[in-house]
């Protein structure tokens, strides 16, 4: 395996790390101290293409200027009140919010997984108060490869061994289907007990995989005849990353139940969300969900910054220019080399095939030489790699980083 150059100091703090915190990550050999726009940098001083985007959840660019600057005027007004009370902002990023993606009501959370589990359970209550199920029948359909989150329901419908092993006894009320089948989806909504289908309308952690054009219309659409919930977790794939505010709109699909999280903050602290019609959300009523910092004033005032700045520099349409510019590039090196055998995506959500095993450590050495010639990136699924710098990177700037990954693949041995 490739051995990575590491500083001193960035070796003793990996060390601390290993000692002291859960190994409950594989991280590539870096230690990052800072980060602006597209660029992030070692404790060493060395800078690097951030091709990942803490997951998506940076597509605003490292420490934005706008989300910083609105972060420490509140932070130095009122951060935390808890839902105990009604704070100053809260009303507003609701309304601002509700507004941006075109629904009547938002249930502020943290994180994304949070914001999966609160969609879940205003499906199953949906299910009993409004469709009419007898309590306790409710069935969701889920997919094969997902990836919602990693609390003790969502891990025990996932298809990802690792995820689940040994942290059963799990839920029940999750019916599992191939992605991408509508056939199989049309199957699943033959029984009466089903009351929401949740999808990721690409799949990001299953390596970006990218549904048959028509897939998600198809599904919305047998959704909407069996009186189910079309529930779209837009975690990863939501905020301008797919070349469209939301990947539901490559189709013109309006979810029932929308999920956010990630970059409706820009990275800058954890912000999630779950938005769907007044028809639907009235099932939550006082007790019945909550969160100590969900719809905190810090929380409304970042997203808020973070959402306009989505809107004010046109960040899907330079993802989407971009995209379709890097996969133009990234075909061109597939046609090249052995390598690679394909490229995939949409905007700035792509990812490249490697030619080997997914319990080859091909990917992940390759990630490392791409790491130490000034690019991150991460490999999933063992034989893939993702591709998804933050949406503010110039043409420049991208074409400098097709240049790093045709070189560092061109040299590559295995």
């Amino acid at each position: 395996m490739t051995e990575a150059v590491l500083g001193s100091l960035s070796t003793e703090l990996i060390e601390l790390e290993n000692k002291y915190g859960a190994h409950n990550y594989h991280p590539l050999p870096v230690v990052l101290d800072k980060g602006e726009g597209v660029y992030v940098w070692d404790v060493e001083g060395k800078r690097y293409y951030d091709f990942l985007s803490a997951y998506s959840a940076v597509n605003q660019g490292h420490c934005h200027p706008k989300i910083i600057s609105t972060l420490i005027e509140q932070a130095q007004k009122l951060t935390l009140t808890s839902r105990a009370f009604y704070n100053s902002t809260l009303g507003e990023y609701e309304k601002f919010v509700t507004g941006y993606f075109g629904f009547d009501k938002v249930l502020p959370m943290n994180t994304g997984a949070e914001a999966v589990e609160t969609a879940i359970k205003i499906c199953r209550k949906w299910a009993y108060e409004k469709k009419g199920l007898v309590e306790n029948s409710a069935q969701i359909i889920v997919c094969e490869q997902n990836f919602h989150g990693r609390t003790t329901t969502i891990v025990s419908f996932s298809s990802d061994k690792g995820a689940n092993k040994n942290f059963g006894p799990y839920p029940e009320g999750f019916i599992r289907i191939p992605y991408n089948d509508i056939d199989a989806l049309a199957k699943a909504l033959e029984n009466p007990n089903v009351a929401g289908f949740l999808v990721e309308p690409i799949q990001g952690e299953a390596g970006v995989f990218v549904p048959d054009e028509g897939y998600l219309t198809k599904a919305h659409s047998l959704c909407k005849s069996n009186n189910v919930l079309f529930i779209a977790d837009e975690v990863q794939t939501g905020i301008a990353r797919t070349g469209k505010l939301l990947a539901c709109d490559h189709e013109s699909i309006h979810p029932d139940v929308l999920i956010l999280g990630k970059a409706i903050s820009g990275g800058v602290l954890p912000v999630s969300a779950v938005l769907c019609n007044d028809e639907i959300m009235e099932v939550i009523t006082p007790g019945t969900h909550g969160s100590t910092f969900g719809g905190n004033p810090l929380a409304n005032k970042v997203a808020m910054a973070a959402l306009s700045v989505v809107r004010d520099e046109q960040l899907a349409e330079n993802a989407e220019r971009l995209g379709r510019l890097f996969r133009a590039e990234m075909q061109k090196l597939v046609d090249e080399t052995e390598l690679l055998v394909l490229v995939r995506g949409k905007g700035l959500l792509n990812a490249v095939v490697v030619n080997d095993t997914e319990d080859s450590s091909t990917a992940w050495e390759l990630c490392v030489q791409l790491k130490e010639n000034g690019l991150l990136a991460k490999p999933t699924h063992g034989n893939i790699i993702r591709f998804a710098p933050p949406l503010v990177m110039t043409e420049e700037q991208l074409m400098e980083c097709v240049n790093i990954i045709r070189k560092t693949v061109l040299a590559f041995k295995k």
